[in-house]
């Protein structure tokens, strides 16, 4: 395998602490022509602006270069009609139940089957909570894992294509992905924010992501999973490890946004009900750079802001982001809102950001993956709108995961969290959450559901640790350093629980962390440099399949 693990005393942890939208750049260049800055033509774009294809049918030809799956299956309740050239966005506000709300396909000439692939939307409970879901199971095989992958912010599951048939080899193993609510082609209800304090903000932002999560676990009676979430799904994975212990047998993160602290970011102001964010993701190229020159303050402010504190006593200097930004940032204003409102440019517009992120592809990739993401980018707004509650203005997380990671594997886990044991027709026996804390909507309980439920009575236990990956872009543009900083924190966590502990309490302790480097990637470690990424997750799944996959709490 070609990836290392990575040790503090690599070249990458020593490089200059950078700002997730800051880059390096030798020396200034003259502004780039817009024909570079966006390649897309005018022609091209009004052509693809008119023909507004349906964001099932872009899925469905990102998905169809899966190995040995000719015809992906791709569920049409949400995302088979186009928007209109008047720019009327699709309605996912709410899934169209007269389609078939699951589609499976089996796999042609497979050498690693038989396999099942199905696309389905996945009901929730509460007005129009739905998630689409794309898995793979390994037919005739005893489901003894499950992986759930969980995409960044504004993007959708058929991003992992080149992920797929790889980690679906693994025996033994279960795949899903997941678009996440409000974003992808899950359903996109209104997205609105109740509380009027800082911190209750921040926490109704996240539970609007992870409380979907957590009944999309109740309802596939899935006891324990591996969670990998890149970039805002890598921050909303340790969120949900924190909220819903005792549910992770490993938690990876893939360059994941929100782990550093920005004492500004911290400290600023979140923004009024019903506003949303501006996205750093789409100034960067695949490799991490960006490939035209400008003179941008705010791409530019980890260098600057560092020059001032040189300068400030080592104090942090107030901020050097435009005011212009900061104003879109928190005026309602998101990337995908100026795709919104630009019409005929719209796909010339977001041709600036495939055209760098993917132009290490081949050509017919390149070019479906950029139908695709102009298909997500044009729909309704919903998720999108959750950002500016967690990131701050120069996309540092108002609640840093710094602060709270350490507590991943080592949260008290309440007693109804053991009150239940189901038998399910597809799974063996397993302990489920008879009491688990319900989304804002309210879960289904488990008499709502085809299980039988036995009362298990357990006294409260504190999670025994869980592995924690920690994995960047060799050229990623996020944070590296932090990853580093968190695997200090999640260690010294583990040596504080363990000072006093028994030699069997030790050796019961399942708490590590460790941080990934891929070579030749960028943000986008999982595309950019796909090959090595499938063999570490594979290398971690087999981790899991040995020494983790048990349940840290059996019945009694």
């Amino acid at each position: 395998m070609a990836s290392t693990t990575a040790s503090p005393s690599d070249d990458v942890r020593n490089r200059q602490q950078q700002s997730p939208l800051a880059s390096s750049r030798p020396e200034a260049r003259p502004p780039a022509p817009l024909s570079r800055l966006f390649p897309l033509g005018y022609k091209e774009g009004f052509s693809q602006w008119w023909a507004s294809i349906p964001a099932a049918a872009a899925e469905h030809k990102v998905l169809s270069f899966i190995p040995y799956l000719q015809r992906p299956p791709t569920h049409t309740q949400t995302g088979k009609e186009p928007a209109t050239p008047t720019e009327q966005p699709d309605p996912l506000t709410a899934a169209d139940h007269s389609q078939p709300g699951q589609v499976s396909e089996n796999s042609v000439n497979d050498p690693h089957g038989p396999r099942k692939w199905r696309s389905t939307m996945v009901e929730l409970s509460g007005k129009n909570r739905e998630l689409n879901e794309f898995s793979v199971e390994r037919v005739g095989e005893k489901v003894e894992n499950n992986l759930v992958v969980l995409h960044g912010y504004g993007a959708g599951l058929g991003f992992f294509y080149k992920n797929y048939e790889a980690l679906s080899r693994a025996k033994g193993w279960q795949l899903y992905a997941l678009d996440l609510l409000g974003m992808g082609r899950s359903t996109r209800p209104p997205f609105k924010i109740a509380a009027k304090k800082r911190e209750e903000a921040i926490t109704e932002a996240e539970d609007w992501f992870v409380d979907a999560l957590e009944e999309w676990r109740v309802k596939r009676k899935i006891d324990r999973f591996t969670l990998l979430g890149h970039s805002l799904g890598g921050y909303l994975a340790v969120a949900y490890a924190l909220k819903y212990p005792g549910r992770l047998n490993k938690l990876i993160l893939a360059s994941p946004v929100g782990i550093p602290e920005d004492p500004y970011a911290v400290n600023a102001d979140v923004p009024d009900p019903s506003t949303s964010t501006m996205a750093n993701e789409f100034t960067q190229d695949q490799s991490g750079g960006v490939q035209v020159g400008d003179n941008n303050n705010f791409l530019n402010a980890r260098d600057k802001a560092a020059a001032a504190s040189a300068n400030n006593n080592g104090k942090p200097p107030a901020r050097t982001i435009p005011k212009w930004l900061v104003y879109l940032w928190d005026a309602n204003v998101s990337p995908f809102s100026l795709v919104r409102w630009s019409g005929p440019l719209g796909p010339r517009l977001v041709s600036g950001w495939t055209s760098r992120r993917f132009s290490h592809l081949p050509q017919d990739e390149a070019s479906a993956l950029h139908d695709y993401a102009y298909s997500l980018f044009r729909l309704r707004g919903s998720g999108e709108y959750a950002l500016s509650y967690i990131l701050a203005p120069g996309a540092y997380a108002r609640s840093p995961m710094i602060q709270r990671i350490h507590g991943v594997g080592r949260q008290v886990i309440p007693p109804q969290y053991n009150a239940g044991l189901f038998k399910s027709n597809t799974q063996s026996n397993c302990t489920l959450s008879s009491g688990d804390p319900p989304p804002p909507s309210s879960a289904p309980s488990p008499s709502d559901s085809s299980s039988s439920f036995v009362s298990v009575p357990q006294p409260p236990r504190r999670e025994n640790g869980i592995p924690v990956v920690l994995m960047y872009g060799e050229h990623d543009w996020m944070d590296v350093k932090g990853g580093y900083v968190a695997k200090e924190r999640i260690e010294q966590e583990k040596r504080r629980i363990l000072k006093d502990a028994s030699i069997e309490e030790q050796e019961a302790d399942k708490g590590s962390a460790k941080v990934v480097i891929i070579k030749k990637a960028g943000h986008h470690l999982y595309l950019d440099g796909w090959e090595e990424f499938n063999d570490v997750m594979l290398e971690e799944m087999r981790d899991v399949s040995e020494n983790h996959s048990s349940p840290q709490f059996p019945a009694s």
